[in-house]
C-alpha cells in the first residue's frame, strides 16, 4: 500500500513521491525559546515524529531537519523582564524543550539548525532577493515585495486584499505596499544584531526558515510540516522568500498542517487561564499519556483537550500494557513485515492514528486470547505497530510501577509504605496493615499479595 498525505497547497490526499526515491527529507518548524513549550506547540513535534517513523519504514534514508527559533523579540523581552542574557534565555528553554521531547518519546532529528547559526545564510538569500527585484531598502530595513511575485497567497488561498483585512500587518511608511514583509530590521546598540550591507540589524522571523532549509536540506524538500496557525503568514512568506530567491514555482513538494488544540472545548490562552504547559502536564500524566492524547485523533483534525481525554489515553495504555504483562516471558517475533498490518495501513493513509490506536486495541485482544504458539507473532505485531507511533516503549512493570511524571503518591513512598505493612504483619498489627491497603488504594495504588511478595500497579 502507499503512503497518502494531505496536501495544503493542492488541498487533497495524493500519493507521496518524493524528489528523490533514495533520500526523503522534511523540515518541521520548531519553538521560539522564550518560555516552557504549551501542549499545542507539542502536537506537531509528536504528529512529524510519527511521520517520520513512517517514512523510515519505506525509505531507505530520511533526513529530519527541526529548528531552533533563539532570536526573537519575545526572547528579548523574556530577557529583560528576567534581567538575563538573551543567550541565557534561549539556551534555558532550548534544553527545556529537548528534555520535554524526550519524556513525549519523539527521536532526536537529524538536523536541529539554530537561527543564530545561519545568519550568513540568511544575508545571501537577502542579497539575492533585491538582485531579482523581489526585496528593497527602506530606512535600514529591507522588505519583501509581495507584488513582485505572481501566485503570492497560493499556498494560503487568499488574495492580497483577503490578507491585509485578516492579518495584522505593520502599516509603515516606508513600505511600498501595506502587505510588505520584513527581511532585515534594524537593532538599536542594546539589542542582539549583526553587521550587514544594510546596518546593523537582525533577521525577520519569516526568512529564518528559508535560509536554513536551503542551507541544510537544498533548493527544494520533499515535505514542510507545522501548525496550521502557520499556513498565514510564515509558511506563506516562506514559500515567496525560497521561490524568488531561486526562481522556481515551488520549493516544498508537499505541504502538511496539524490541526488546532483546544483545552476543554475552548481555544488555549492565558486570558482565559487555560495554559498549560508540557512541562506542568508532565507533573501529572506520564509523557506517554501526553502523546497517546495528542495522537488519539487524526492530526489535520481538531483536538479537544482535557482531563477526561488524558485519563482516557492511561486507561488505553494500561489496558495495553496489561496485555504486554501477561507475556512477559514470551519473546516476540519482530520480523515479519508490516504490509499486511491494519495499524500499518492506516498509517499509510494520511497518518490516520485513531485507526492505527484501535487496531493495537485488537491485537492486544487476540493476544490476550491467543495460546502460547501464536503469542509470539501476535506480541512482536503489538509491540512493532506501537514503536511506529512512538508507543508501548517502556516495560510493563515498570509502566506499572514507576510515578515519574505522575500526581499522587510517589514509586518510592509506595514502596516504604509496602514494607511497613509487611513490618506490620510480622507485628500481627492487622490493623494497620490494612490501613496501609485502603491508604494505598485511595490514591490509586492496588496491591497484589502472592508467594513471592507484594506487588503493585496504579489503577
Amino acid at each position: 500500500m502507499a503512503l497518502t498525505l494531505y496536501n495544503t497547497r493542492t488541498r487533497r490526499k495524493e500519493a507521496f513521491q518524493p524528489i528523490n526515491p533514495q533520500r526523503v527529507t522534511m523540515y518541521v518548524c520548531g519553538p521560539t525559546v522564550y518560555n516552557f513549550i504549551h501542549i499545542g506547540n507539542a502536537r506537531p513535534a509528536v504528529v512529524f515524529d510519527t511521520f517520520y517513523r513512517l517514512l523510515k519504514t519505506q525509505y531507505p534514508e530520511v533526513v529530519y531537519a527541526r529548528n531552533i527559533t533563539d532570536i526573537d523579540d519575545k526572547i528579548m523581552k523574556a530577557a529583560k523582564d528576567n534581567q538575563e542574557s538573551i543567550a541565557d534565555v534561549a539556551e534555558r528553554f532550548t534544553q527545556a524543550y529537548l528534555e520535554d521531547m524526550v519524556s513525549l518519546n519523539t527521536l532526536k532529528p537529524d538536523l536541529t539548525p539554530k537561527a543564530t547559526e545561519n545568519v550568513d545564510a540568511m544575508q545571501a538569500m537577502i542579497a539575492t532577493l533585491i538582485e531579482r527585484g523581489h526585496a528593497y531598502e527602506a530606512e535600514g530595513h529591507v522588505l519583501f515585495a509581495v507584488e513582485s511575485m505572481e501566485g503570492y497567497g497560493k499556498l494560503s488561498n487568499r488574495s492580497l486584499e483577503d490578507m491585509l483585512e485578516g492579518a495584522r500587518v505593520e502599516v509603515a511608511p516606508y513600505k511600498r505596499y501595506a502587505g510588505d514583509f520584513v527581511l532585515w530590521k534594524p537593532s538599536s546598540n542594546d539589542e542582539p544584531g549583526w553587521g550587514s550591507p544594510w546596518g546593523y540589524g537582525r533577521p525577520g522571523w519569516h526568512l529564518e526558515c528559508s535560509a536554513m532549509i536551503k542551507a541544510h536540506l537544498g533548493d527544494q524538500i520533499d515535505i514542510h510540516g507545522g501548525g496550521r496557525d502557520l499556513i498565514f503568514p510564515h509558511h506563506e512568506n516562506e514559500r515567496a522568500q525560497s521561490c524568488c530567491s531561486q526562481d522556481s514555482e515551488e520549493f516544498v513538494r508537499y505541504w502538511m498542517h496539524n490541526g488546532y488544540l483546544n483545552i476543554d472545548g475552548e481555544k488555549m490562552s492565558k486570558s482565559l487561564g487555560n495554559f498549560r504547559t508540557v512541562r506542568d502536564l508532565l507533573g501529572q500524566y506520564k509523557g506517554e499519556v501526553l502523546r497517546f492524547a495528542l495522537l488519539s485523533a487524526q492530526y489535520r483534525s481538531e483536538l479537544d483537550f482535557s482531563k477526561a481525554l488524558l485519563d482516557q489515553a492511561k486507561a488505553s495504555l494500561d489496558s495495553l500494557y496489561t496485555a504486554l504483562k501477561d507475556c512477559t516471558d514470551i519473546k516476540p517475533d519482530m520480523t515479519a513485515p508490516m504490509d499486511a498490518q491494519p495499524a500499518y495501513k492506516a498509517l499509510l493513509d494520511d497518518l490516520n492514528t485513531p485507526i492505527a490506536i484501535a487496531e493495537l486495541h485488537q491485537l492486544a485482544k487476540a493476544l490476550n486470547k491467543a495460546d502460547a504458539a501464536d503469542k509470539t507473532a501476535l506480541k512482536g505485531q503489538l509491540l512493532r505497530c506501537a514503536e511506529l507511533m512512538g508507543l508501548l516503549q517502556a516495560e510493563p512493570e515498570s509502566w506499572f510501577k514507576d510515578s515519574a511524571g505522575e500526581a499522587g503518591i510517589s514509586a518510592d513512598e509506595v514502596e516504604a509504605l509496602i514494607a511497613e505493612r509487611q513490618q506490620s504483619k510480622l507485628d500481627k498489627n492487622y490493623a494497620r496493615a490494612d490501613e496501609i491497603r485502603e491508604q494505598l488504594k485511595a490514591q490509586g495504588v492496588v496491591l497484589e499479595d502472592s508467594r513471592e511478595g507484594t506487588q503493585w500497579r496504579r489503577e
